[in-house]
């Protein structure tokens, strides 16, 4: 009697894993995404650390500003250098500083406005001509750098004896003088309907009422958001001031800042990073108001017929 025998078949294991690609592309993602987010935030700490170091630094005393001492806190935990800034400097008080940038600012966000609202209405939606012409010419002088014309206008202002007062620092803004802001109108009134304006022309609007009562409410994004870049611009601004103010009652912060620092006698470093952080909140709570629309405007998408 004979046997044969039967070839055997051998079984997987059943306790290896079988393969998943798609298991593996999700755990290929997470890992992407972990190594996203710390590159993310070790570059937010790399940003961030200049203003972490001034508020740190604004309850140091000046022993600790600078020279071997690199850590970013202090034992000597003080609010002397606040004291020291509210009292003010050159015999001015802070809170005039604070006035005098206040003034500016908000002067230049209100002339700003005017200015750059009507200029842009009429290169958007006034047909004259040489208009193409006037709006090329506009446009170029962003390429005129600031620091060609400083001369010729101290000297105009100077003949007419403007100079040491406000009226140098915001005239520009009451004649249209920043063409970003009125290019910014411009795109942004270019992308609303036409047919709004021939709605109102049928019932007898004229230019002032369409204006007022149809694109000021619909130009709410791009009008914040020139109310922020030029609130911004100007509480920041150095070199204007420094020009034509010649008087410390008259000085804003940023010439404020600068007194406390002197070569030739001990310098107030402490106080001047103090009054930088007070100067900071107005900036940044103007700032958190109203940055959402700052996006809406810049992108200057505004209604599509």
């Amino acid at each position: 009697m004979t046997t044969t025998a039967t070839p055997t078949q051998s079984t997987p294991d059943a306790a290896a894993p079988a393969y998943n690609p798609k298991s593996e592309s999700v755990a290929a993602k997470r890992a992407k995404s972990a190594i996203f987010h710390l590159v993310a935030l070790v570059l937010t700490a790399i940003v961030l650390y200049p203003g972490l170091w001034m508020i740190a630094s604004s309850f140091k005393p000046n022993s600790e500003i600078g020279g071997q001492n690199t850590s970013l806190w202090s034992n000597n935990f003080s609010f002397d250098n606040f004291v020291t800034a509210m009292e003010g400097i050159g015999g001015v008080s802070t809170l005039q500083f604070f006035t005098n940038s206040l003034i500016l600012a908000l002067g230049a966000v209100v002339g700003t406005i005017l200015s750059a609202s009507v200029s842009a209405y009429a290169f958007a939606r006034i047909n004259f001509p040489g208009r193409s012409l006037f709006f090329g010419m506009m446009i170029a002088t962003l390429l005129l750098p600031f620091h060609v014309v400083i001369i010729p206008q101290y000297i105009i202002f100077q003949q007419l004896g403007l100079v040491d007062t406000y009226v140098p620092l915001l005239i520009g803004k009451f004649l249209a003088g920043d063409a970003f802001f009125v290019f910014l109108m411009v795109q942004f009134m270019r992308g609303l309907p036409a047919e709004l304006d021939e709605a109102a022309r049928i019932d007898g609007a004229g230019h002032a009422r369409i204006f007022g009562s149809i694109m000021l409410p619909l130009m709410k994004p791009a009008l914040i958001s020139t109310s922020i870049f030029s609130f911004i611009w100007s509480w920041n601004d150095f070199l204007g001031p420094l020009l034509y103010l010649n008087t410390p009652d008259k000085y804003p912060l940023p010439l404020a800042l600068r007194l406390f620092v002197d070569q030739t006698q001990s310098s107030d470093y402490g106080a001047m990073i103090a009054m930088s952080v007070l100067a900071l909140l107005p900036v940044l709570i103007f700032f958190l108001i109203f940055q959402r629309y700052i996006v809406e405007g810049v992108s200057t998408q505004g209604l599509k017929g």
